[in-house]
């Protein structure tokens, strides 16, 4: 027993000293920093307002290393993200923001059920939208070496949004990598795609105005095409080569017309009423993921619309909760 709290005290010497070099160099890393920050116009008074209370934040590094050694099915992931009370909460947001929404819809020409999907899979309609300082976390990580020249640009295009008044450093609140807002924006979305919705000189991704026309606002710049398709799953035969089945969301290879893939895949009534010249690729989430997961199943086969959920976030099962939910929202409407 005294073996073990022995080790335990140098564990919690040497935990406290490495936390107390870090915060000594993150308080050199503010002071090159705010140069920095000073020679890319960021004024005196911003930086006075919000350098003195940014803080090193380790927990940040744990969710930035933190990588799962098991990763559940598509299945799984999917349903707990597309549930009846998952449907429920929305139609309830809806009915609740329903002139809004439907504006925004006609304006943008962005479904409302993909908005209403969005939402609820990044915050739960807002229940959730982080708790973390961003500031001090995207400070945090620039610090860090892993992917500083990511987040040191995301940092600085946070304080020009600051020193221009288009956003209150004060509300500043949301998850550990620095997305903000009802639909989780990075400070560089915030900054191309975020509206003004209600003309009131601020955006308030908080607000269900800004939150819903910025939204629909970056899914239109992006290329969302309301009549088309996003994904369908299907059965394929083991004829088709490997080399066309996408295990990851980094980038999707070996596209094809849809015609293409029509003789690998089992009788579908769906597939078979769409346009054989659409954009299709073939992915199969679990392999290489999820252990002792099947070669071909689960498969589907996406289109132009669900890459362009890819680019709001990269992970092939999100894109797939998206549209999923997306569609059972829709049939309840």
């Amino acid at each position: 027993m005294k073996k073990i709290n022995i080790f335990c005290l140098i564990f919690i010497c040497l935990i406290s000293k490495t936390l107390a070099n870090d915060n000594l160099d993150f308080d050199k890393w503010k002071k090159n920093f705010r140069l920095k920050a000073l020679s890319n116009n960021i004024s005196e008074k911003t930086l006075d307002d919000v350098m003195t209370s940014l803080k090193y934040l380790p927990k940040v590094i744990e969710y930035d290393r933190y990588q799962p050694e098991f990763y559940e099915d598509t299945k799984t992931y999917v349903s707990k993200r597309t549930s009846v009370k998952k449907v429920k909460k929305g139609l309830s947001f809806y009915d609740n923001q329903k002139e809004l929404i439907d504006n925004v819809e006609r304006k943008f020409e962005i479904e409302k059920e993909l908005l209403l999907s969005l939402m609820g899979i990044e915050t739960n309609y807002g229940t959730y939208v982080g708790k973390m300082d961003i500031l001090s976390s995207l400070a945090t990580l620039s610090y860090d070496k892993r992917r500083s020249e990511f987040f040191t640009n995301e940092l600085l295009i946070l304080l020009k949004l600051i020193d221009t008044n288009k956003i209150d450093h004060k509300t500043l609140y949301g998850s550990w990598a620095g997305a903000f807002g009802f639909f989780q924006f990075m400070p560089s979305t915030i900054d191309n795609h975020a509206i003004d919705f209600n003309n009131d000189n601020y955006i308030d991704l908080k607000n269900p105005q800004d939150a819903y026309a910025s939204a629909a606002n970056y899914l239109k710049k992006m290329g969302w095409n309301k009549e088309a398709p996003c994904f369908y799953k299907v059965n394929l035969n083991d004829k088709l080569s490997k080399k066309y089945l996408n295990v990851s969301a980094k980038k999707i290879h070996n596209k094809k017309k849809l015609k293409f893939f029509k003789k690998y895949i089992d009788k579908n009534d769906q597939i078979d009423l769409l346009d054989d010249n659409l954009n299709a690729a073939i992915i199969t989430p679990d392999k290489d993921i999820v252990p002792d997961a099947e070669t071909l199943n689960p498969a589907f086969i996406v289109f132009d619309n669900y890459e362009i959920i890819l680019r709001w976030n990269r992970s092939l099962r999100f894109a797939l909760a998206v549209c999923t939910l997306k569609d059972n929202i829709k049939n309840e409407l």
